[in-house]
């Protein structure tokens, strides 16, 4: 019996994701866990592998590299000896791989599409898919204006978006297509806008000693001592783990009726990958060496940049870190990333004139750390007794590294 191959759900928001290319060939033997297709999901590209063993047969209305498809639809099948595919020409409406196509581009010879702008009700009765409904919704678009492409005259979303570009906005601007990583940061900020009580508090704290200590390291690993040279973004996850295990409750997960304290502290950290943000997960920050932790932040961070991070990868976060100085912001207001309950913002380190006891003044290299937590889970003085012990931390290397 033909084994279907679906698009599986590589996290846990992700309903659909983009179709990169087949790894096998039609008519190649496949071997169960080898890779089959590489798919990128809400936020990494990676190989999906068969679930099963089988001859690949790919249907002529199989996805292309670069189509949209949701989740769950049937892309392919994996035939015994002797089979055949099930289908040899497009599916049923409800078994077909529901593929997004791309805006069509008008020719310059051709009428315009016209579409009337008008209320909802007056596309009642229409026979019209539902994305193709939502999009005429965005878009003020009455469908009975519209020419059907589907099949027993039913308009699709691709008839809508045709429509639409008789009608350019201001300036007859670029429009820009949302990308599945775009979308998915939009449904996670959403998501925790919806389910948080956010609160951001701030304090500055000296790295002096902080610049002093990334020095000493500095040398230590030019003269081979080191494996690797920690960053000060390391120093920062470091530290943060050390205060996380004075202060557990700013590592507590909201579940659905519990709060759940990880067993390890997870740390994400905040990663601008060019085109969105990505943050992979450095695992048992606390339990680890600084160089540990600075060899697998590293690796991590430069997959991020090149779109080799793996859906693991970015999963299993207590706590994030998120760090803007390197582009000169001194203070922000970080997005926690649920289910966390808490964010790190790090600030510029900026040189400053501190008043001394004696009347004078001193050059001290200073930042802003900005801490956004979960009102649900802590009040405000168990995250500003948080804020306080990173401060310490951070003023005092060697306390949370010995």
């Amino acid at each position: 019996m033909p084994i279907h191959i679906t698009l599986p759900r590589l996290g846990w928001s992700m309903e659909e994701g983009k179709f990169l290319a087949w790894l096998k060939k039609e008519g190649d033997f496949v071997k169960e866990g080898e890779p089959l297709f590489t798919l990128e999901s809400d936020k990494a590209a990676q190989d999906v592998e068969s679930i099963d063993s089988g001859i690949l047969s790919i249907p002529t209305y199989g996805p292309k590299s670069g189509d949209i498809i949701k989740v769950g639809h049937i892309i392919g099948y994996l035939l015994g000896d002797g089979e055949s595919a099930p289908m040899a020409s497009a599916p049923p409406e409800q078994a077909k791989a529901e593929v997004i196509p791309p805006r069509p581009e008008q020719s310059k010879t051709d009428p315009p599409a016209t579409a009337i702008l008008a209320p909802a009700t007056s596309s009642a009765g229409v026979a019209a898919s539902p994305r193709a409904r939502r999009a005429a919704k965005e878009h003020h678009v009455n469908l009975s204006t519209l020419k059907a492409s589907g099949k027993g005259g039913r308009i699709r979303e691709r008839d809508v978006l045709a429509a639409t570009m008789a009608f350019p906005s201001a300036g007859d601007g670029q429009k820009i297509p949302l990308t599945p990583m775009r979308r998915a940061i939009a449904a996670r900020l959403m998501h925790s806008r919806q389910t948080t009580v956010p609160v951001t508090i701030t304090s500055r704290c000296d790295a002096t000693a902080l610049l002093a200590f990334r020095q000493q390291l500095k040398f230590a690993a030019e003269k081979s001592q080191l494996p690797v040279t920690p960053t000060l973004n390391d120093l920062f996850l470091k530290l943060t783990a050390c205060a996380l295990r004075q202060h557990p409750m700013l590592a507590a997960i909201w579940e659905e009726d519990h709060l759940l304290l990880p067993g390890a502290i997870h740390l994400g950290v905040a990663v601008d990958a060019g085109d969105g943000l990505l943050v992979p997960v450095i695992r048992d920050v606390d339990a680890r060496t600084l160089t540990e932790v600075a060899s697998q932040s590293q690796r991590l961070i430069a997959a991020a940049r090149v779109g080799q991070l793996s859906a693991a990868d970015m999963q299993g976060a207590c706590f994030t870190v998120s760090n803007l100085g390197g582009l000169g912001v001194e203070a922000f207001t970080p997005v926690i990333n649920p289910p966390e309950s808490a964010i790190l913002g790090i600030g510029a380190i900026v040189r400053e004139a501190v008043p001394l006891d004696n009347g004078g003044f001193a050059a001290r290299d200073r930042l802003m750390l900005s801490l956004t937590f979960d009102h649900r889970v802590n009040d405000g003085a168990a995250a500003a007794r948080f804020l306080q012990t990173l401060r310490q931390l951070f003023e005092n290397p060697l306390l949370g590294l010995v």
